[in-house]
């Protein structure tokens, strides 16, 4: 690359860098995630300003193939991060209220989001058949699982039994996802099938084989060499899975969680040490670099300025069949599993967080040719819009103080289903 391209480049991702702090702090003064803020700003900076010329002269088309570079690779961090965290370690009572919870979560909204493909079909999609079909089923049934466990954190919920069941559910949801997305793929088909046959015996050398070998690996305690295998292992399973013809996330998802099943193993505090000294290895330059590199690319994509009075029309009844058959499941759900009204609406208003993992499930459903330009940005401003709708409804269902933490060390045990929700006094805000 010549010297005058890469300085471009490093102006670019400096830019970047800058601009994704900035709206990450003016979305959580707002009071909304700053993820939020980070994805606003990687719109802005594509064609929905100035009809894209901003983007052409900050963003040239000669540096535009590495920053997707540094996007691809920050997504696979990230999707290795989301499947270290996707351990269910809770109670055997919270794991059956956490599948119920997951179940409603998923299934009435994929069959709302199938019917919906059915009759919202892009005129710009390249696939035919049912893989559109069930792609709309996931885009509306996602739920993301790295905000909405931020959520819960800045709302003091991390260790209230609703933010427990709430976490696990969401965690649950994401496998489930990405497992359907997984089934997508493979629907879309590839220019040679046979490698999807490789896909079993993958699975079986990560569990049979990798799993094995990381947790004798890693027993030297050693962070430099837990972190030179976790970078070769994460990278290595992309590559499998891209090859084979499936997206280059479900194998660093599932390295993820393999690394996550080897350490849980050697004892829960090993586990969590050893996950602390890689994470601190990692360092935060995925979310702090990376990540913002992938919503700028992810906006080049989404072009506001096109859309019309019809298109308006399409976003309210996708924002009504995606928020609403999921609230309704979720609050359906929870009263099932005995909790309080107020209770069952604040779990289903976290439950409809789409955010980032939504965001990946639309950029994989364009590279796929599910999406055109036009779908592609109404379900990203329906993902954005949901998301933000999330902290005004917990506001106003839940009070300040409300079943947060340590000041409810004597709450119900999570572990009866029917104690998820501790008593409140007076009539809540």
């Amino acid at each position: 690359m010549p010297s005058s391209q890469l300085t471009v480049l490093f102006v670019d991702l400096a830019l970047i860098v800058a601009l994704a702090q900035l709206g990450g702090a003016v979305a959580r003064r707002c009071g909304q995630p700053p993820v939020i803020g980070e994805i606003v700003v990687g719109i802005l900076l594509g064609p929905t300003v100035l009809s894209g010329q901003l983007s052409q002269h900050v963003f040239p088309l000669e540096v535009r193939s590495e920053l997707g570079a540094f996007a691809h690779l920050g997504l696979a961090l990230f999707m290795f991060k989301l499947g270290t965290e996707s351990e269910w370690a809770a109670g055997r009572s919270m794991r059956r209220a956490s599948a119920g919870i997951a179940t409603a979560a998923m299934v009435f909204p994929f069959a709302v989001g199938a019917g919906l493909g059915l009759w919202w079909h892009p005129d710009g999609s390249s696939t035919q058949g049912v893989a559109p079909v069930l792609f709309m089923g996931v885009a509306l049934s996602v739920t993301a699982f790295p905000v909405l466990a931020r959520i819960i954190e800045d709302r003091g919920l991390s260790r209230a039994p609703l933010g427990q069941l709430a976490v696990a559910s969401a965690a649950l949801c994401d496998v489930l996802a990405w497992s359907m997305l997984g089934v997508v793929m493979v629907l879309c088909g590839v220019d040679t099938p046979w490698r999807l046959l490789c896909f079993v015996p993958y699975l079986l050398v990560m569990v049979a084989v990798v799993c094995p070998a990381l947790r004798r690996l890693t027993r030297s305690g050693h962070t430099s060499l837990d972190l030179s295998l976790t970078c070769i292992g994460v990278l290595a399973s992309a590559a499998a899975t891209e090859w084979m013809g499936l997206h280059f996330i479900v194998g660093a998802f599932v390295f993820g969680v393999v690394r996550t099943h080897a350490l849980s193993g050697r004892g829960k505090e090993h586990g969590t040490k050893a996950d602390a000294e890689l994470r601190r290895g990692l360092g935060s330059l995925d979310s702090r670099v990376l990540m913002p590199v992938f919503f700028v690319v992810a906006g080049w994509q989404v072009d506001l300025s096109r859309l019309d009075a019809s298109h308006l029309l399409d976003l309210v009844i996708l924002l009504v069949a995606a928020s609403g058959s999921k609230f309704l499941a979720v609050v359906a759900a929870g009263r099932l599993l005995g909790l309080k009204p107020r209770d069952s609406a604040a779990l289903g208003a976290l439950m409809n967080t789409r955010g980032l993992t939504e965001l990946i499930v639309l950029t994989a459903g364009r590279e796929l040719g599910l999406l055109d330009d036009v779908s592609y940005t109404l379900l990203v401003t329906m993902a954005v819009l949901t998301t933000m709708s999330t902290g005004p409804i917990l506001r106003r269902l839940l009070k300040e103080g409300t079943a947060t933490g340590p000041a409810h060390a004597n709450a119900p045990s999570p572990d009866h289903p029917s104690d998820l929700a501790p008593e409140r006094s007076g009539t809540g805000g």
